[in-house]
């Protein structure tokens, strides 16, 4: 009885077998206390008797009923128990229970083969599935994520499924993928991690149209493997195709180096529309604190402006708003870690950056592109970007200061001090120094007399006044 009510939950089969026992050892008490004390005649144990085998079909019944209600083993209990009990025709059993006779025919064939069995659910499981993904193709895709994890670069479903497609031809979707890559246990879940749709995303329209600027720290390893001295990375990345422009390892960045590096990049890549960067002093000085770092640029923000470019820079403690270059430099730093040969110089530290460069941009898929296809050919996709015109963005500048015992005043453009004559007749004298661009005014702050009016000569670090010394006060 236990086997023919095929219920599924533990807790059903247990109840089940525990009234299947029961009931059995009802009947047997009732039957053995019958065919015992029958024999004597006593009507008292003959109504006993009866009454155990009246409770054990009572148990019987309960746990047929309860297993017959089962829709999966209702007709195959009745019609089986109406044909191999009750001997009755199948035709006439299968029009009872509206059920066809060739599906009750095949019912009782199974019960010929395998007795009660044959009541038990069976699997719904297909014999055969044409469409499930070739075990080739899933140790293959176990395979690149082992070879892409190695390597440290990118080993996501995206990832794998470009170089399955590109590399061996075989398509692949992204669920399928990451099915066979969580059933091999090699899915780490990160149910903390903040959700991506919790971010706002944005991306230029065109290449050049931004591009992304920062810096990042690697250290060096020496030869004999004791951590070495720490350098300064510099990127710039193409906002719209992630394609990176350039990438080069100091000593320490700098403003001037980062106004050489972006000249360079401008020269192989042409002019950006924009910029954006976070507000480091090597890129923007205007933000900076105190009286005398308050409106100033920098020579790379003179440069900016000298070519029509905008410049962008992010909120402070806001580092998701360079978060493409953020995360290409987290990418390569991972990358670098991953190499078995550790760089102990600069030159080292290039070549390697190089040659990730080069994977990057050309055999590397980078997913939230388009197909997805590599900064390569998405950068060649569309035309590039132009800057606008920012000849009426001129460099207004108000500063109170007050002139030294030699007579002068110091004023910085593109981050170099020159120092502007005046006359050792105005020493300490308080003046409005009044600046756009290259012109500079200086007036007294007490009369309002014009003290000098020039045009700035970049070229030297003395703006004399071309007269000869005057008395001192």
């Amino acid at each position: 009885m236990a086997s023919s009510l095929g219920w599924r939950s533990p807790l059903a089969r247990s109840l089940n077998l525990g009234l299947t026992v029961l009931s059995a050892t009802v009947l047997a008490l009732g039957a053995v206390e019958l065919a015992v004390l029958g024999s004597t005649g006593a009507t008292a144990s003959l109504s006993a008797g009866g009454l155990y085998v009246a409770v054990g079909w009572v148990y019987v019944s309960a746990g047929v009923l309860a297993w017959a209600r089962r829709p999966s083993n209702r007709l195959g209990v009745l019609g089986t128990t109406a044909v191999v009990v009750e001997n009755r025709p199948v035709p006439e059993v299968a029009a009872q229970y509206g059920v066809s006779k060739s599906w009750l025919y095949e019912l009782l064939a199974r019960y010929r083969r395998e007795g009660e069995a044959v009541l038990e659910p069976r699997s719904r499981r297909p014999r055969s599935n044409p469409t499930a993904t070739p075990a080739e193709v899933v140790d293959l895709i176990v395979e690149l994520r082992e070879k892409l994890t190695v390597t440290r670069l990118d080993a996501g479903p995206d990832t794998i499924g470009w170089h399955l497609a590109h590399h061996h031809g075989v398509v692949v979707s992204r669920a399928t993928i990451s099915r066979y890559l969580a059933k091999a246990g090699l899915v780490v879940p990160e149910p903390k991690k903040r959700p991506k749709s919790s971010y706002i995303r944005f991306a230029a329209e065109q290449p050049n149209e931004t591009w992304q600027g920062d810096f990042t720290h690697y250290r060096l390893t020496r030869p004999d493997g004791r951590p070495g001295a720490d350098t300064e990375t510099l990127t710039w990345l193409d906002d719209h195709s992630r394609f990176a422009l350039s990438v080069t390892a100091h000593h320490r960045v700098t403003g001037p180096i980062v106004l050489a590096a972006f000249r360079q990049t401008v020269a192989e890549h042409g002019i950006p529309a924009s910029t954006l960067t976070d507000n480091g002093m090597v890129f923007t000085t205007r933000l900076s604190g105190g009286q005398r770092g308050a409106g100033t640029r920098n020579g790379f923000e003179t440069e900016l402006r000298r070519l029509g470019i905008m410049q962008k820079n992010s909120r402070p403690n806001h580092p998701t708003t360079c978060g493409k270059v953020e995360r290409f430099q987290q990418t390569m730093k991972k990358w670098l870690r991953g190499q078995p040969d550790q760089p102990a110089t600069i030159a080292e530290l290039q070549a390697l950056i190089d040659t990730f460069v080069d994977t990057y941009n050309h055999r590397r898929p980078h997913r939230p592109l388009p197909h997805p296809a590599t900064p390569a050919t998405t950068s060649a996709a569309q035309p590039k970007a132009t800057p606008g015109n920012r000849d009426d963005d001129t460099h207004d500048r108000v500063r109170h200061d007050r002139v030294e015992t030699s007579g002068k005043i110091t004023l910085r453009h593109q981050g170099t001090p020159h120092s502007i004559g005046i006359g050792r007749t105005h020493a300490r004298t308080r003046v409005i120094v009044l600046v756009q661009d290259l012109d500079i005014r200086i007036v007294d702050a007490a009369t309002g007399e014009l003290l000098r009016e020039l045009t700035l000569d970049t070229s030297k670090r003395y703006q004399g006044t071309r007269r000869p010394p005057g008395p001192t006060r």
